[in-house]
């Protein structure tokens, strides 16, 4: 997943609009015109798309935990670097930070989004790049957390249309 889709799956998921993303990125000491936001939420097939550097979205993360938790007193912030990459381990684990998410609610959202993931598979990705049991989070892992965050945060959204035609092919193998 590109910083993008990140940023507008988690907007979607959050309720935010404009003003509220602007305040967030202010809190990680980042200015944001409305005009760039408004690119960086384009799709990639729409007029005036702009790609979104990692950094962006770690300020937004890096933002939410401020906006969610406060300032932490004493500790000056520690921002990703311009044109570094952010993993998307670290977007799970700022995500979970700032919404003070447990292992338990992380797997009830991942239940949410009908994807099943144990104890021991969910601290594997949360355990330090390096460590023998360090687990990559993929697209597919990053996509249903943000899914079941949406489901959990905003109930009352209709169920997303099946595509009929996958229907129509199962019931014809049966």
């Amino acid at each position: 997943m590109i910083a993008n889709d990140v940023l507008r799956r988690l907007r979607f998921a959050l309720n935010l609009n404009d003003q509220q993303m602007v305040k967030i990125f202010k809190l990680a000491e980042f200015t944001i015109t409305p005009d760039y936001l408004v690119n960086i939420m384009r799709k990639e097939e729409e007029e005036g798309y702009i790609l979104c550097r990692d950094d962006v979205l770690s300020r937004f993360l890096d933002g939410f935990i401020i906006h969610c938790r406060g300032v932490q007193e004493g500790r000056k912030p520690e921002y990703l670097p311009k044109n570094e990459l952010l993993s998307k381990n670290e977007v799970l684990r700022k995500i979970r930070i700032a919404l003070e998410l447990k292992d338990t609610d992380i797997i009830d959202m991942m239940k949410l989004a009908e994807f099943e993931v144990s104890k021991t598979e969910l601290s594997a990705i949360f355990r330090r790049r390096g460590h023998r049991n360090y687990k990559e989070c993929g697209n597919q892992f990053l996509r249903n957390f943000i899914s079941g965050l949406t489901k959990r945060n905003r109930p009352n959204l209709p169920a997303r249309k099946v595509n009929t035609a996958k229907q129509s092919t199962d019931k014809a193998k049966k």
